[in-house]
């Protein structure tokens, strides 16, 4: 596996391991619950990081099929301190989504489930050609501006993290990880 790819996994990996458990620690019967009206629950929460990802998917197979056309990566050092995950993690400005990101009907039973899947499946995007040149292609974010693809499997993690906090932040954490 090409070292940098390795890295972005593990990052995404970790922000999703933290985002399971800050969820785990919210009571099943509160998981459901939003703290006001319009504020959305943790299970909401967990399902628009999936409607996310499932977006980044379309985004980074695009991505990826643009890099084809380009000379494979040749730099192997490490990446992430570089990337600028600190934007999408700050949650001293609220960001309002798309209304395409928005989680309608959320299952709170089967949400945990249905996040899993959906990073399987972006998981084999980036796996399916690792070691393309991904820092050389590039996509427009709506509110944080262009990253590019490198920045793309950063986001992934960046904004689990950013929905953990979201979630520790409502209080309903019996005991938060």
């Amino acid at each position: 596996m090409h070292p940098r790819i390795a890295e972005l996994l593990g990052y995404i990996d970790e922000q999703a391991a933290m985002l399971h458990a800050i969820f785990e620690a919210v009571p099943a019967e509160r998981r459901g619950v939003r703290p006001a009206p319009d504020r959305w629950s943790p299970a909401e929460i967990v399902h628009h990081v999936a409607i996310v990802e499932r977006r980044l998917v379309q985004r980074l197979a695009s991505l990826i099929d643009q890099a084809r056309a380009i000379p494979r990566e040749n730099e192997t050092s490490p990446l992430l301190s570089t990337l600028r995950t600190s934007k999408v993690v700050d949650r001293t400005k609220r960001l309002v989504t798309s209304e395409a990101a928005e989680p309608r009907n959320t299952n709170v039973s089967s949400v945990w489930d249905n996040f899993e899947q959906t990073r399987r499946e972006l998981k084999d995007v980036i796996m399916k050609d690792e070691g393309l040149a991904l820092g050389a292609e590039s996509a427009s974010h709506p509110a944080l501006g262009e990253f590019n693809g490198y920045e793309w499997i950063a986001f992934a993690g960046a904004h689990a993290a950013r929905h953990a906090d979201q979630i520790r932040e409502m209080g309903f954490a019996s005991q938060g990880p």
